[in-house]
């Protein structure tokens, strides 16, 4: 396995059991101020999460796809982020 590949691989499942321990506060606490509270913490955890394996992933592939293919990766995890901040 590449290293790329495995450190997305770690990052997703650590990304994922950020959720699920968020999950399990929200469920432990049972309180809808402190539910709020954790799930604004997460909206940190998902972006970052998402442009570092995408920066890893285009880093193990930069010698096989084009410059323009890159931009045009960067572009859209920009586009992403914007759209998930837009109200």
């Amino acid at each position: 396995m590449e290293s790329a590949l495995l450190y997305m691989v770690l990052l997703r499942f650590l990304s994922g059991s950020i959720e699920l321990s968020a999950a399990t506060l929200m469920w432990k606490f049972n309180d809808l101020e402190k539910a709020l509270m954790i799930n604004s913490m997460l909206a940190l955890v998902g972006p970052t999460i998402l442009i570092v394996t995408t920066g890893i992933g285009i880093s193990g592939l930069s010698g096989q796809i084009s410059f323009l293919k890159m931009l045009f990766l960067f572009a859209g995890i920009v586009f992403i982020i914007i759209g998930m901040r837009i109200k």
